[in-house]
């Protein structure tokens, strides 16, 4: 099964999420939007962080594993971990609809 999700922060940028879901886990993420970031490997980070969490994990889980795995260098310009989180959650609930 496959979602999509978008979710524009407020006075930020627009964050996109296209997953795929086997089960209850998420298999394959992917962010997109037109939001910057720094390093370019964090975009990578966020998605195989959320790969393998289950669909009923909520925004502020999602949010928190985003987050840990960002590097310490990271520079979101923006958007968030919770934006992506907000992003992610509305495309597995798509999906299940």
């Amino acid at each position: 099964m496959n979602g999509h999700g978008e979710y524009k922060m407020p006075g930020g940028k627009l964050v996109v999420a296209d997953v795929a879901i086997a089960g209850d886990l998420l298999v394959r993420v992917a962010i997109s939007g037109d939001f910057f970031l720094e390093p370019d490997e964090a975009l990578d980070a966020m998605n195989r962080a959320l790969v393998g969490m289950p669909c009923a994990a909520a925004s502020d889980v999602l949010a928190a594993a985003v987050a840990a795995a960002l590097p310490a260098d990271a520079r979101l310009f923006g958007i968030s971990p919770d934006a992506v989180a907000v992003a992610v959650r509305r495309a597995i609930d798509g999906a299940a609809a």
